[in-house]
């Protein structure tokens, strides 16, 4: 049985039409990670959300007010948010599953790529949701990710894509 859901996006990038669809095909959800290049929304988003929101700067936020990382406690593990611009995520996440580890994180979340992936190395899973506006895998889908934490604590991440 579900304890909570929530829902992990990036790389909106000043277009809000698809977490708009995203928000209201997942409702109700218990809490929204935003992992960057937002672009000016976030108090849009926050408000559409209407639940807690961990949001963080992209590469793209230059006037943004929002926090480089953020890192909190979700059920028994901690969770590091950033955008992954500084971790080279582009040339691959090595960078970020160390730091995760170095910081005694067991969920790193971020974005930047556009391209979703859930990967479990050593204790750690790294969580990228790809982008709800610019998606660059193959198929060029927009994605995000839905993350469940049942009643026994454990978590199951699901890839979404939107059609076209």
């Amino acid at each position: 049985m579900r304890e909570k859901k929530i829902l992990i996006v990036s790389d909106t990038h000043g277009r809000c039409e698809n977490l708009e669809k995203v928000l209201y095909m997942e409702a109700p959800i218990d809490m929204m990670i935003h992992c960057g290049d937002v672009e000016g929304d976030e108090d849009y988003f926050e408000a559409l959300a209407d639940v807690p929101c961990y949001m963080v700067s992209g590469n793209n936020d230059f006037f943004s007010d929002l926090p480089r990382e953020e890192e909190f406690i979700l059920g028994e593990k901690r969770v590091l948010v950033t955008h992954g611009h500084y971790y080279g995520v582009s040339l691959g996440i090595e960078g970020i599953l160390d730091e995760a580890r170095s910081r005694g994180v067991q969920i790193v979340c971020f974005g930047h790529t556009h391209r979703p992936v859930v990967y479990e190395e050593d204790g750690v899973t790294a969580v990228n949701p790809g982008s709800l506006s610019y998606p660059r895998q193959i198929g060029r889908k927009p994605s995000y990710i839905v993350l469940d934490i049942n009643s026994k604590g454990e978590f199951a991440f699901e890839i979404k894509f939107l059609g076209r």
